[in-house]
């Protein structure tokens, strides 16, 4: 059965024009902040007839969500009155700035200890690919990153994986353990019987040299599903 994800919808009348996101962060934390509230702070300023929380909703309502704004191409997003050149670059420094930051958690010199923090990264990294990215987390026998390498590319339903190719790379590496990672586009976490199967043959051959799998992680647009903790490995 092919399922959709299900889209959010941005509903105008859930606010009030008079709330101040700003106040609002400062007195309860970022953390209860809407995406209009979060976004509205972002842009500062709305545009004559259209306060910046109308704006911010519009934006999100167009296009489907935070990620789709932050996908979008100037093209695009100019067609919106009050979005300039200016806001457009803002936007995309926003985000390679996010990306940046969750990269420097992975150093290398810290171990890999934090699975939340390593599923951040991920998704980061795949969330965006239209297409299924297969990528590999190598790491020393601390767990300490060596690198991530994004291996191979495929359709919107899938990649073809070889084995014997993730093996040359790992010991080019000199990896002792890794971490896989790929995403659906989608946008449903859930693994497929081919993710099982290509896992199962990845973690058999890896074996044969010392190197563990710690995870396969599956991103999607929300969750991302760990193999570990489903206890698939």
């Amino acid at each position: 059965m092919n399922m959709q994800p299900t889209k959010t919808k941005f509903s105008h009348s859930s606010w009030a024009s008079s709330e101040k996101p700003r106040e609002k962060l400062l007195e309860k934390g970022v953390a209860s902040l809407s995406d209009i509230e979060l976004l509205a702070i972002f842009l500062r300023t709305g545009v004559k007839g259209k306060p910046v929380l109308n704006l911010a909703a519009e934006l999100l309502q167009r296009f489907d969500g935070i990620r789709g704004l932050l996908d979008a191409d100037f093209e695009s997003l100019s067609k919106v009155n009050g979005i300039g050149l200016a806001k457009f670059v803002q936007l995309k420094a926003a985000l390679e700035l996010t990306t940046r930051y969750l990269e420097k958690g992975f150093e290398r010199g810290d171990a890999i200890s934090d699975p939340g923090a390593t599923k951040r990264y991920l998704k980061s990294k795949l969330r965006a690919y239209h297409r299924e990215v297969f990528a590999c987390m190598y790491l020393d026998n601390q767990h300490r990153l060596i690198q991530y390498e994004e291996l191979f590319f495929g359709t919107i339903d899938g990649a073809s994986v070889h084995p014997r190719e993730v093996v040359k790379r790992v010991l080019e590496h000199n990896a002792a353990a890794v971490i896989f990672a790929h995403n659906h586009p989608s946008g449903l976490a859930e693994p497929s019987q081919a993710d099982q199967r290509i896992t199962d043959r990845l973690k058999s051959a890896l074996s044969l040299v010392d190197v563990r799998v710690l995870d396969h992680m599956i991103i999607g647009d929300i969750e991302v599903l760990s193999f570990a903790e489903r206890g698939l490995l």
